[in-house]
């Protein structure tokens, strides 16, 4: 067990990048707005992209390469289809996790400081970061950083908990007008996080298995599940949270990053008492810092490796450039919608939802495909999964294409 428990890495890596906007925004509207209404959707989202996540790193470990070679085998077209998916995307989900982040720190730390001047900060920090200690210090950090975030929100939850007085009611809700399913598609957009970081996750795995000859298939799917079990458990304790301290009143969230951030934390102590402010400010500003570290690691190696297999051009189209181009386009787009956070995260978790489906069929292909060693190809039930996953995720996408 101390093996498999020293092999965890890309797992907590997904779970860093997952716990993240989807956790601290999404799940706690949620909350606020509908109660444990949409409990039910969390649930599901998460049955039905589990397939398509886990098999990221099994590929992977069972193959030694990467989902994006896999693309390739299957088709030059998908390829490019990813690559043009990611650069579309890439952005706006870098400048939605940051300005979350940015908004935080300035809560935290105090308002001498700008949210555009932190987003700087933060930025080079996560550059330095990943560019000097690579791989493995992020390895090293996610670790402290989700054991830090986990106790900081259960103890929240059970102190909220013993502190209402108010009956909890386990109706569910099915949100009828746009504006409703509009927020519903985005919950589940980023719940737990785009498909497309199964791409990230078999990036990961391939390095984790630079460090140790151990990272086998079991392991990274034993890790896996343990990043994944986290994000389903924190998830819930979000929308609990945005339940018992928001939902009915009469408060609604703030589309300015500080202001929003200032009642995030303020939630948090509400539950906790003031003499929390400090310490959960720091396990929020955490989370959100993980993410920001997370994406911007990933997103430059995807596309990195992507431009290697379409143009094998290393020299010019390498992590460097891909990070330095994430960088600059993440400041530009901040700086002209620091105001409209509530905008940005809404457009990145509908475009990540609508790509869903996309994201899920080629990864199921290739994982049933002979590219995979047949011991590794998905079980009876596995397929069955799959299946009503492509259906769920091509459903609901139509289904809010049709209402807009």
């Amino acid at each position: 067990m101390f093996a498999k428990l020293k092999n965890l890495g890309p797992g907590l890596l997904f779970a860093g990048a997952a716990i993240g906007v989807s956790h601290l925004v999404q799940s706690t509207r949620a909350g606020a707005d509908f109660g444990l209404g949409l409990l039910w959707a969390l649930f599901l989202i998460h049955l039905f992209k589990y397939p398509f996540f886990q098999y990221g790193p099994r590929y992977a470990t069972a193959t030694g390469e990467s989902l994006l070679d896999g693309y390739k085998k299957l088709g030059k077209g998908i390829l490019i289809t990813y690559f043009i998916l990611s650069l579309a995307t890439m952005f706006t989900i870098q400048t939605a996790v940051t300005i979350v982040t940015a908004g935080i720190a300035s809560a935290l730390f105090g308002g001498f400081i700008s949210i555009k001047i932190w987003t700087i900060i933060i930025l080079l920090i996560c550059v330095g970061l990943l560019i000097i200690g690579k791989f493995r210090l992020l390895d090293k950090l996610m670790k402290l950083i989700i054991i830090v975030l986990s106790i900081s929100t259960i103890v929240a939850v059970g102190i909220a908990l013993f502190n209402n007085t108010t009956t909890l009611s386990f109706s569910q809700v099915l949100p009828a007008n746009p504006i409703e399913i509009a927020f519903l598609i985005a919950f589940m957009g980023w719940m737990p996080a785009p498909l497309d970081i199964a791409v990230w996750q078999s990036l990961w795995a391939i390095e984790k298995n630079k460090d140790t000859n151990k990272y086998n298939t079991k392991s990274a799917l034993f890790d896996f599940n343990i990043g994944y079990v986290s994000t389903i458990i924190l998830g819930i304790g979000f929308v609990l949270l945005g339940t018992l301290v928001m939902y009915n009143s009469g408060e609604t969230f703030s589309n300015s990053a500080g202001v929003f951030s200032g009642q995030l934390i303020n939630m948090y102590t509400s539950s906790l008492g003031n003499w929390a402010y400090l310490i959960i400010g720091i396990a929020a500003f955490t989370t959100m810092f993980s993410t920001t570290l997370t994406t911007l690691d990933a997103s430059p190696r995807a596309m990195a490796k992507a431009s290697q297999l379409l143009f094998k051009k290393t020299s010019k189209l390498n992590y460097v450039f891909w990070i330095s181009l994430l960088v600059a386009g993440t400041i530009f787009i901040f700086f002209f919608f620091a105001s409209e956070m509530g905008l940005l995260i809404k457009i990145a978790t509908i475009l990540s939802f609508v790509t869903a489906p996309f994201y899920a069929l080629i990864s199921y292909k290739l994982i049933s495909s002979e590219n995979t060693p047949k011991e590794w190809r998905p079980s009876t039930q596995m397929h069955i999964l799959s299946w009503l996953g492509i259906a769920f995720l091509t459903g609901f996408s139509v289904w809010y294409l049709t209402t807009l």
